[in-house]
C-alpha cells in the first residue's frame, strides 16, 4: 500500500470530471487500499479519487469502524437539511458550516461490482454527500456564501503560492 498525495485547492484537478469505473480488477482494489491508507494518514473519514488526482467515481469512507467503498455512487433521494461544521482534506485546516441533507438514499457498487441501495442518515449522510460532491466537481467551498467563498479562495491561493 502507498500513501498518495492529497490535492489541495486551488488545484484544478479537483474540478476534473470523474468517469465511471468499469473494471473491477486488482488495479481497482490496489487503488482502494492506497486511498484508505492515504485517508488514514491524513486523519480523514472519507476520500474521493479526484482528491488524489484520479478522475474516477470512487470513494472510500471509514466511520466508527464501518468501512465503505462507493463505486459509481448516485444520490437518488434526499430529505431534510442540517447545517453543521465540516472540513475537507483538500482544504487543510479549514472548517465551515455547510448545509447537507439529513437523510439520503444512495445507489452504488462495491469493489466487486455488486450493487447496493442504502438509506443513510445523520453524520454519515453528510460524509457520503460530501464525498459524492467531489465526483461531481463540487467542493465544500461551493456551498458557502459568495463572500465567504471569495475569502477562502483567496486564502487558499495565497497558501498555495507560499508553499
Amino acid at each position: 500500500m502507498a500513501v498518495l498525495e492529497v490535492l489541495v485547492y486551488p488545484n484544478t484537478a479537483l474540478r476534473q470530471e470523474a468517469i465511471c469505473v468499469s473494471e473491477f480488477d486488482d488495479k481497482l482494489k490496489k487503488l482502494i487500499n492506497d486511498m484508505r491508507e492515504t485517508m488514514y494518514a491524513a486523519n480523514g473519514v472519507g476520500l474521493a479519487a479526484p482528491q488524489v488526482g484520479i478522475p474516477q467515481k470512487l470513494v472510500v469512507i471509514d466511520w466508527n469502524g464501518n468501512r465503505y467503498v462507493l463505486v459509481n455512487p448516485r444520490i437518488v433521494e434526499q430529505e431534510g437539511e442540517e447545517r453543521r461544521e465540516e472540513g475537507c482534506l483538500s482544504f487543510p485546516g479549514i472548517y465551515e458550516e455547510v448545509a447537507r441533507p439529513e437523510k439520503i438514499r444512495v445507489l452504488y457498487q462495491d469493489e466487486n461490482g455488486d450493487e447496493h441501495d442504502e438509506t443513510i442518515e445523520g453524520f454519515l449522510a453528510r460524509v457520503f454527500a460530501h464525498e459524492i460532491d467531489h465526483l461531481e466537481c463540487k467542493l465544500m467551498i461551493d456551498h458557502l456564501s459568495p463572500l465567504k467563498r471569495t475569502f477562502l479562495r483567496k486564502k487558499m491561493e495565497r497558501k498555495a503560492k507560499s508553499a
